[in-house]
């Protein structure tokens, strides 16, 4: 599942959750709940992390494990 990928980017980074929440100008306690899986994190949350820690939004949803960002075409 996902939930591990946004654990093991977060931590990757030496970050705690409250510091992703505070990205996300969510709570704590929310960003907590995305993380156990205990509620669906909203696409637009997996597309500003992604976008903050460079890779992809497949990547983060196990789509691929290859962790480096998309180009964006000219």
């Amino acid at each position: 599942m996902y939930l591990k990928r946004l654990k093991d980017l977060r931590e990757d980074k030496d970050l705690r959750q409250r510091e992703v929440a505070s990205i996300l100008n969510i709570t704590r306690q929310q960003y907590g709940l995305y993380e156990t899986g205990k509620r669906d994190i909203p696409a637009e949350f997996i597309k500003s992390l992604a976008i903050f820690y460079q890779t992809s939004t497949d990547y983060i949803l196990e789509l691929t494990n290859n962790i480096h960002s998309y180009t964006k075409s000219k």
